[in-house]
């Protein structure tokens, strides 16, 4: 039987703090509101010849310099079918129907996703992810990561086998 490792990542400092609005049922937007989002990785491959999965070190910086782009921000999809995401002047406009949103460039993250949603954000943070760990010469056999935005409802994304 094979061994199976895995190294998970779920400290506080993943944490951020972060405005949004997503829409849902179709014309639905919700008010914007904040969450503090609470991140956690599972990162998943065979031990290596220091006979660990990943520096821990390494991963734990790669996921704070993720999170900490994230903090204290407003996040705004650019692929939303009905959100439209401009920017100019040194601002960010968002419309949705009728409602419109203005802010300073600077305080917004622009995400490539359809939506704001926990799970979607586990996405684009474990894109994220395995392309920092990419460039440390690692590719893990799975990664799944999870962001929870009340505590205990958690959005998550899997990567691999």
């Amino acid at each position: 039987m094979d061994n199976t490792y895995r190294v998970r990542l779920d400290k506080n400092e993943f944490t951020f703090c972060a405005a949004h609005f997503i829409t849902y049922a179709g014309d639905i937007c919700e008010p914007l509101h904040g969450h503090n989002y609470g991140v956690s990785a599972e990162i998943v491959g065979p031990l290596d010849e220091n006979q660990y999965v990943v520096d821990f070190i390494a991963a734990r910086d790669a996921l704070l310099t993720i999170t900490r782009a994230l903090d204290h921000r407003v996040i705004l999809p650019t692929s939303h079918p009905t959100i439209q995401v401009r920017q100019s002047d040194g601002e960010i406009t968002a419309h949705f129907e009728e409602r419109r949103w203005v802010f300073p460039a600077s305080d917004c993250v622009l995400l490539p996703v359809a939506n704001t949603t926990a799970e979607l954000l586990a996405h684009y943070i474990g894109q994220q992810l395995l392309a920092k760990l990419a460039e440390q010469g690692f590719t893990p056999t799975s990664l799944e990561v999870a962001v929870d935005e009340c505590q205990g409802q958690q959005g998550v994304c899997r990567w691999g086998s």
